[in-house]
């Protein structure tokens, strides 16, 4: 796993008072092998990407950035590269500019035909830094990074 661009915004949240909050924007690179997870009894895996960081308003901080589904049957070999983030990368506050330890993380659902539903964390992460200043861009929309 590896962070390819990262950048952050200052921008209006228009669901919290109408504040000015930091806006994360991330492309990954992914590479790994699932297929050894499946067996009889696995139906489908849930694949989640979180990024983890810690500021002065919150001990933790769990952000879900991207998530996939791979069924039984399907290619559980994944090599993306230069990938956007599913979903936004907000802050409830300015936690985001100069960050220097944020923390992604794979991790997976295992749905079994019959069963526990077992949640398992990748054994590899990748730490990233936050640009210390705002990225300016005027006429491009947050709908425009994020896809």
């Amino acid at each position: 796993m590896n962070t390819v661009k990262v950048v952050v915004k200052h921008v209006p949240d228009y669901g919290a008072y109408k504040e000015r909050n930091d806006l994360g924007f991330l492309t990954f690179d992914l590479k790994t092998d699932l297929s050894h997870l499946f067996n009889w009894n696995v139906k489908q895996l849930f694949l989640y990407l979180t990024a983890e960081y810690v500021t002065p308003n919150n001990e933790l901080n769990q952000v879900v950035l991207w998530d996939k589904i791979i069924l039984r049957g399907e290619n559980a070999i994944l090599d993306f590269k230069n990938m956007n983030t599913k979903y936004y990368f907000w802050d409830d506050g300015n936690g985001l500019k100069g960050h220097q330890n944020v923390t992604l993380t794979l991790s997976w659902n295992i749905i079994p035909n019959a069963g526990l539903l077992p949640n398992i964390e990748a054994i590899g992460q990748h730490s990233f830094k936050f640009p210390a200043e705002y990225t300016q861009t005027r006429g491009a929309s947050i709908n425009s990074v994020v896809h």
